[in-house]
């Protein structure tokens, strides 16, 4: 984008839909009109950003003062394929507005009714997520936790996931989260954490994944406790729940976690 000084030529400089900057207006404008009125020049305009209408008499040593914006010409030149990722990329980030079911069209599933009866019509329309899944075993829960998930992340509410399992299931959500939406999570266990000494590895990672009987030791929760978490998901969540017998409650290290 060049810019030309004002020159002595006023109605040439400001001929119609030329763009204007100077300190006689707050933004740039686009000239609509200009006649001479004496010895100077009223100039009529439309704010570029804003599309309010402008207009001012402008003397000729004012003129010095203007910039004319040479937008130049449109290049089509550029890389086609280039373009057409980002547009596809800005139209997957925008999409969540536009269609309602948005985290099952980018994802490869196949959700069942009640899947996305609780997901969209329940559990989303919240305004804070805290919800328990108590369908029987088989009902595809993991399904809908990953839909809720991905929805979260494309709204920009969700950023740090965490996901406590037991330990015999951490391989399957692995590998559903990465095959059915598209999601990569990080196991952490003991050899991760002794692998980072020093270091607190619940920091270091967006998006893990550990199993509860790992995390309930002693040593974990402590470093665990350190960090924040936009949203945790926890399956199997009636094995951490604490239990009563007559008058004493049991509470249970994993109740603690």
């Amino acid at each position: 984008m060049t810019e030309d000084k004002a020159a002595s030529s006023g109605e040439v400089f400001l001929k119609p839909e030329s763009i204007l900057e100077g300190p006689f207006w707050p933004e740039r404008i686009k000239v609509i009109s200009c006649k001479q009125v004496g010895t100077g020049f009223e100039v009529q305009g439309i704010g570029v950003k804003s599309e309010r209408f402008y207009s001012r008499i402008l003397r000729k040593s004012d003129l010095e003062k203007v910039k004319r914006i040479d937008l130049g010409r449109k290049d089509f030149s550029g890389d086609a394929e280039a373009f057409f990722l980002s547009m596809e990329g800005k139209r997957i980030r925008y999409a969540f507005q536009f269609d309602p079911l948005y985290a099952v069209n980018v994802s490869q599933i196949d959700p069942l009714p009640h899947q996305i009866d609780a997901v969209y019509h329940y559990i989303l329309k919240h305004p804070r997520i805290r919800f328990l899944l108590a369908d029987d075993p088989g009902a595809g829960k993991t399904i809908m936790a990953g839909l809720i998930l991905k929805e979260l992340k494309q709204r920009g509410l969700v950023e740090r996931v965490l996901i406590v399992i037991p330990g015999h299931l951490r391989d399957q959500w692995v590998r559903e989260l990465k095959e059915k939406f598209g999601e990569t999570f990080r196991t952490i266990d003991r050899g991760v954490v002794d692998a980072s000494w020093g270091r607190n590895v619940w920091l270091e990672e967006n998006q893990a994944i550990t199993s509860m009987d790992f995390a309930k030791q002693e040593d974990v929760m402590v470093s665990l406790a350190e960090a924040r978490w936009d949203l945790v998901i926890v399956d199997e969540a009636h094995k951490m729940a604490a239990y009563k017998y007559g008058e004493k409650m049991k509470k249970t290290e994993r109740y603690k976690l």
